[in-house]
């Protein structure tokens, strides 16, 4: 079956074969020549004469050009038939060279497109009654009925010319079927990646952020007035850093598991949400910052809710970080026109200019992205800065995970 399904150009030692096959074919010409001279006999005639050396030699030298049939079937046709016409206007035996002239049509048959191929027996075919028609009538009529034969191998060659295209469209098919599969893999890969690059970034940056301003205002109290030192402001200000430590392990231990979960088909856990905002607001009032928190939201898919718990964690972060010391920090997320409107603003100073942007921003646009939103980020015009994001209630399927 592969070598029935296989394009004969393209087989392996293919040369080597047709060589084998051009030997066998002059042996079985050469019997066939042998066996149906009738040794004088009146019915012996009708097949042409027994050959004399010229006849041996065309007939043998019509089964060379079999050696590069795969190469070349047009030229190996038209030098079998330059061999066969001389060898049949001999009134040799006619039917020595009948396989090997056989074997080429349907080569051509089954490399060739079906118009050139039918065109080709046909010219095949008033070659060689014009020949018969020269040397003997009867032997031209006889021709003419076994001409099926010839009309058989060309169809038989178009069939399986047609047989292995229609193979090859199956495979063809299902390598690509393979293919995407293997790109769709490599993109979920890549999608999840993203993801979890942007649940670290988001959770590492706000628990350090938050520990910095922490450990900043117990150095202050440190340095500020020694001889009287407020123990109990210490004491507060480490309590928050161990919170905070305990909160970021605690998310940090979820997101582990979640990974683990993943890698075993399991689900992925349930997604931070808006509910998880009320915590995001007493992490940022431990840091110093005056928030004030409202919602009018009744209720958001989960896709939604994880992306709005990370946006507002993200510009919560970026305030602490960024609007200086006690900045007053207004969350406000409604529903509006199918949508969940969320704005972030602080009355700081804003980033410093001229140092390196993070990945703040762009994950926070990827964010509202990934659900069908869009956001807004910069400078406002009273000072201060502001971000604002529109994230679509009735979600499509989102771009990249969600978590």
């Amino acid at each position: 079956m592969e070598a029935i399904n296989r394009d004969p150009r393209t087989a392996p030692h293919g040369t080597r074969n047709d060589a084998l096959l051009a030997v066998a074919l002059a042996v079985t010409a050469v019997c066939l020549v042998l066996l149906s001279d009738g040794g004088g006999r009146p019915d012996a005639l009708d097949q042409g004469h027994r050959p004399h050396a010229l006849g041996w030699t065309l007939l043998l030298a019509a089964h060379v050009p079999i050696v590069w049939r795969r190469r070349r079937p047009m030229l190996v046709l038209a030098a079998v038939v330059a061999l066969v016409v001389p060898y049949h206007a001999l009134d040799n035996n006619h039917n020595g060279p009948t396989l090997a002239a056989f074997v080429a049509l349907y080569t051509v048959a089954v490399t060739g497109r079906p118009l050139r191929t039918v065109l080709t027996g046909a010219t095949v075919l008033a070659i060689s009654m014009s020949v018969m028609l020269t040397v003997d009538t009867k032997q031209a009529l006889e021709l003419l009925r076994i001409s099926g034969w010839i009309i058989a191998v060309l169809l038989c060659g178009i069939d399986v010319r047609y047989y292995r295209q229609y193979v090859s469209s199956i495979v063809d098919r299902a390598e690509k079927a393979e293919r995407t599969r293997e790109e769709e893999a490599r993109r979920r890969v890549a999608e999840e990646r993203l993801r979890i690059a942007r649940d670290l970034h988001d959770l590492l940056a706000h628990s350090i952020t938050l520990i910095g301003v922490q450990t900043s205002v117990a150095a202050h109290v440190l340095a500020a007035d020694p001889e009287r030192l407020d123990r109990e402001t210490i004491a507060k200000a480490l309590d928050d850093i161990a919170e905070t430590c305990r909160s970021a392990r605690g998310e940090l231990r979820t997101t582990l598991e979640v990974l683990r979960a993943s890698e075993h088909g399991e689900s992925r856990g349930p997604l931070p949400g808006l509910d998880g905002l009320t915590d995001l607001v007493e992490a940022a009032r431990l840091a110093g910052a005056r928030v004030e928190y409202g919602v009018r939201v009744r209720q958001a898919p989960p896709a939604v809710g994880a992306a709005a718990y990370r946006i507002v964690q993200e510009a919560l972060t970026n305030a602490v970080r960024h609007a200086g010391p006690e900045p007053a920090v207004t969350v406000g997320l409604y529903e509006a026109q199918g949508a969940l409107r969320l704005t972030v603003t602080d009355d700081g100073t804003g980033p410093v200019p001229g140092t390196v942007p993070g990945f703040g921003l762009v994950g926070m646009r990827e964010r509202a992205r990934s659900v069908g939103g869009t956001l807004d980020a910069g400078p406002r015009g009273g000072g201060g800065f502001e971000v604002t994001a529109v994230l679509p209630l009735a979600s499509p399927t989102p771009e990249w995970g969600t978590g």
